[in-house]
């Protein structure tokens, strides 16, 4: 038994599988890139969603669910937006969720999460609420709730993009608290919030806050191959680089990587990215022969979310954002099961007497 778990089957699900070696990522059946191009968000909620919270669940169906939702998510700010105040992001973040009603469906949790982190944007700044649109797609209306003003259409689909790629990902630490909070019969609400807890972890979906802070420095040091193999030989970790799941590359990151191209075109820190990209392969082939790193979703991930305008602080929530539907999905996969997760442990302490 590995003590992280790897290569242990835990759970049966319909839901996606990756293929490591060869850097793929199918969701119910079909592959990524094609869910990226062909569905867009909401058709990928309704894809993952099928079966579970509803039956033949399409686009508009879930569009119009969720811009429902948002609504409600909107009138109901004033109970909690004010005790957010003094926060980090994470914990206001904690607040939102557990202002979600234990009886809410899974399209309530999605669009509070997306109408609470844009308000705790916009609450942080000092600035006035924007009201959600419910003519807008999630990512348009996230955009428009966050910055005041129409988003871009490029942005838009950049964030469309992102939101697509990031909604699942396998059983990962975030969806399998998910799972096992849900195995219990706690309420979906409760298998969100447990998930973000996990997800908030520097290990997990709070590594994409770090990347541009470790562009920056780089950067700064004025010699970024010197400023590499420093690093490496020290025996740390290049954010943005690497991923247990995906060892041989992460599918995700190139589909990001084309979304950010064409919204970026005359970004000095995209520019930068993208050769500090190729001298960190390069110094991963000099200081670990023998060992793939590759780009992982983090990396393009930040840089994306950036430049469509979202606060480094918020990349974190952000992300939640858009993988919160996929929790949610194995939330539900599970309860169906009536089985709840009980593994064992190993002891290896004291001799017993």
């Amino acid at each position: 038994m590995s003590n992280g778990l790897d290569d242990l089957i835990v759970a049966d699900t319909a839901i996606s599988h990756s293929d490591a070696q060869n850097a793929r990522l199918w969701v119910r059946g079909r592959p990524l890139e094609e869910v990226v191009q062909v569905l867009g968000y909401e058709g990928t909620v309704a894809l993952l969603w099928s079966g579970l919270a509803g039956e033949n669940l399409t686009r508009d169906e879930v569009g119009a669910r969720l811009a429902v939702g948002r609504r409600r998510a909107f009138d109901r700010l004033d109970g909690w937006l004010a005790e957010t105040e003094g926060r980090s992001f994470n914990e206001a973040t904690r607040v939102c969720l557990a202002n979600v009603a234990d009886d809410s469906d899974p399209f309530e949790i999605v669009a509070s999460l997306a109408v609470g982190v844009a308000a705790i944007v916009r609450f942080r700044q000092g600035l006035s609420l924007v009201p959600s649109d419910p003519a807008l797609t999630t990512p348009a209306d996230f955009l428009l709730m966050m910055s005041g003003e129409m988003p871009a259409p490029d942005r838009v689909r950049a964030l469309e993009t992102y939101f697509t790629v990031a909604v699942e990902n396998g059983l990962g630490p975030s969806t399998f608290a998910a799972r096992i909070t849900a195995s219990t019969g706690a309420s979906l609400t409760s298998a969100a919030v447990a998930a973000y807890c996990a997800f908030s972890g520097p290990l997990h979906g709070g590594a994409p806050g770090d990347v541009l802070a470790m562009l920056d420095v780089a950067k700064q040091s004025g010699d970024v191959d010197g400023w590499l193999d420093r690093k490496l030989a020290a025996g740390e970790r290049l954010v943005g680089f690497g991923n247990r799941a995906f060892p041989n590359g992460d599918p995700r990151a190139a589909l990001l990587a084309e979304a950010l191209s064409k919204i970026t075109r005359d970004n000095e820190r995209i520019r930068f990215a993208a050769d500090f990209e190729r001298r960190a392969l390069a110094a991963f082939a000099r200081q670990k022969p023998g060992r793939t790193l590759r780009p992982n979703l983090e990396l393009n991930a930040a840089l994306l979310l950036d430049a469509c305008g979202i606060p480094e602080a918020a990349f974190t929530p952000t992300f939640a954002v858009a993988r919160v539907a996929g929790w949610l999905a194995h939330a539900m996969e599970q309860k169906q099961t009536g089985r709840m997760i009980r593994p064992k442990s190993r002891y290896v302490g004291p001799a017993l007497s």
